[in-house]
């Protein structure tokens, strides 16, 4: 390995792909123990690493020189070596700045919480205070040296203004939910988490359906690798390279999730727009189906609508967390919040708006099965698929126009 990542767990990172998008090195990922630490510093088989989760201030005894930025801040995520010199240095920090810039979140005269504590929680804390915040709480599970709990953040600063999650709660894989209940909080102007795996946390979704200003960390991962890949190779920063790489890699990363009325052509476009952009595709009905092991129909009638709803709830939770697809619903997967805000994670919401006129209803779909009943849900689901989508696209259209749409939009 010349260049890469190094961390405990690295399943699940994008670093790979945004560096593809911004230089021609060869980008590895590789794990490391902490009992390999010292050998992997020892031997120095590398050019250049990237360093995240858990050895951001683990690394620093190892290396010979550090950035006034990184000493300050207490945490190096890129080591450069130079004639056998090991640099170490905190591009965290700007990449961080970029993306709080980016959407517009302020931090000048706000007081801003801050969830955790470990390397990440001091680059957050030293952007705040380089910004202007008028005060800046660490907050943690337990109390410590300048540290509150989270039941002291809720009970003494519900005027907090700013809200920068830096811990792994949230993340795909590790942690489910949310660190903390944004609800309290009613003087709230902005929510960062500096996760990006899914693309968007349930703390994020949940700060953009109260029309807060929001971001997962997927700019500033993006920010920091074009700030290293410029150590790396002993350049100026070129920052209009941190929008290319951002676009790059959400675009590729981001599921493309069809919605919409039974009949609309959801699974019909999901598969060309599959073909097209020669990404996997899935079906959530053909999943449940493959579950239950019989026609939703006959579920339907035997067990009713809500253990049904329990199934398709448990299968779209987890092809939610696919990266990079095309995921078809079924009509009335959008009538539980929580299969929306799965399906927001990852990807892009489209509903197919097919005119009532062209629908057609069908024996198989129980809750659609004539004219009359197609008419119902339309005019009940009408108003849910406008508000819970990202993008209304034209139904009416034959299914080449539909996709082809829909490409337009993403790119």
């Amino acid at each position: 390995m010349l260049y890469g990542l190094i961390g405990e767990h690295l399943t699940h990172s994008y670093s790979c792909e945004i560096h593809a998008s911004i230089a021609d090195y060869n980008y590895e990922l590789k794990e490391l123990a902490p009992d390999e630490l010292d050998d992997f510093f020892k031997k120095r088989e590398w050019n250049a690493v990237n360093v995240t989760i858990p050895y951001k201030e683990t690394v620093m005894k190892y290396l010979d020189f550090i950035s006034d930025t990184a000493k300050e801040i207490g945490a190096v995520n890129t080591i450069v070596k130079r004639d056998g010199i090991l640099y170490g240095y905190n591009t965290d920090f700007a990449g961080m700045k970029a993306m709080l810039e980016k959407y517009g979140i302020a931090i000048k005269d706000k007081k801003v919480l801050i969830l955790g504590t470990g390397g990440t929680c001091k680059t957050a804390f030293a952007v705040s205070n380089f910004l202007g915040a008028k005060k800046i709480i660490k907050v943690s599970r337990s109390k410590g040296d300048g540290v509150i709990t989270y039941e002291d953040a809720i009970k003494e600063h519900r005027d907090a203004e700013v809200i920068i999650n830096t811990t792994p709660v949230g993340m795909f894989s590790r942690q489910s939910g949310k660190p903390i209940d944004i609800s309290v909080f009613p003087d709230l102007s902005g929510v960062v988490d500096v996760i990006y795996n899914p693309l968007r946390t349930e703390l994020v979704t949940d700060a953009m359906e109260r029309g807060i200003a929001s971001c997962g960390g997927l700019y500033m991962l993006a920010g920091q690798a074009v700030y290293a890949s410029a150590l790396f190779l002993d350049k100026k920063v070129s920052e209009i390279f941190i929008d290319k790489a951002f676009r790059d890699v959400e675009r590729k990363m981001e599921n493309i999730v069809l919605i919409g009325m039974p009949s609309s052509g959801k699974s019909t476009v999901g598969r060309q727009l599959a073909k097209i952009l020669n990404r996997e595709f899935f079906d959530s009905d053909e999943q449940i189906i493959s579950a239950i092991g019989m026609p939703i129909a006959e579920y339907f009638e035997r067990y009713g609508e809500s253990s049904f709803r329990a199934v398709e709830q448990e299968i779209i939770a987890r092809i939610s967390e696919k990266r990079g697809c095309i995921i078809a619903t079924g009509g009335g997967t959008v009538l539980k919040r929580e299969n929306v805000l799965h399906l927001k994670q990852n990807g892009r919401i489209f509903f197919l708006d097919r005119s009532l006129e062209k629908l057609i209803s069908t024996s198989d779909r129980p809750l659609s099965s004539n004219p009359q009943t197609l008419k119902l849900r339309y005019i009940e689901r009408y108003p849910i698929y406008s508000g819970v989508c990202d993008v209304k696209i034209n139904g009416d259209g034959s299914v080449e126009e539909t996709a082809e749409e829909i490409i337009e939009n993403i790119k």
